[in-house]
């Protein structure tokens, strides 16, 4: 089990403060299933909080001692039935640095000697976008803006034509 200097501890319980319980201990208390679930969420999170449900104080405070010890963690808050467990991430390994499949490639085949000989071998042409096409000009508006003006100018001045002949306008009867 890990342990943690105050300055520590209470920097991690202010960490954890907006974090929501991860893992449910239930009825069941710590099978190998809920043990797992809490590695696994160590692993990813480093500091999480698990919510214990019945038992008493002194039960849930063996309980985040024995959770500590098997998975190597340092208990950081037991507020209620809320405790709050962190671990850090292992270090990851040193790996020896890759070679991209390029510079594999080229090691193995070294390919054409000059720059003309590469563009002939291209594989696939480059492709260019298609010109834009102008944005269509905005109408104008009124009266004016149909594409029927025509018709319309036709039918107000038969209407003004009616009108002057002493013809009632807009009746229903009207032909």
């Amino acid at each position: 089990m890990r342990t943690l200097t105050p300055a520590e501890r209470r920097a991690l319980r202010a960490e954890a403060h907006h974090l929501h319980p991860f893992v449910i201990v239930g009825q069941q208390r710590l099978t190998p299933a809920v043990l797992r679930e809490i590695d696994v969420n160590l692993r990813a999170h480093e500091l999480i909080k698990l919510r214990v449900s019945g038992g008493d104080r002194v039960e849930r405070q063996a309980l985040l001692m024995r959770i500590c010890t098997e998975l190597d963690a340092a208990p950081v808050q037991h507020l209620g039935k809320v405790l709050t467990i962190w671990r850090p991430t292992p270090e990851p390994e040193a790996v020896a640095p890759k070679s991209h499949g390029k510079a594999r490639r080229r090691a193995a085949d070294p390919g054409p000697s000059n720059a003309l000989e590469r563009d002939t071998q291209r594989s696939a042409p480059i492709r260019k976008r298609p010109p834009r096409l102008p944005k269509p000009e905005a109408a104008p508006f009124g009266p004016s803006a149909s594409p029927d003006r025509g018709v319309v100018a036709a039918t107000t001045a038969a209407r003004g034509a009616r009108s002057q002949r002493g013809a009632p306008v807009g009746r229903s009867g009207d032909t």
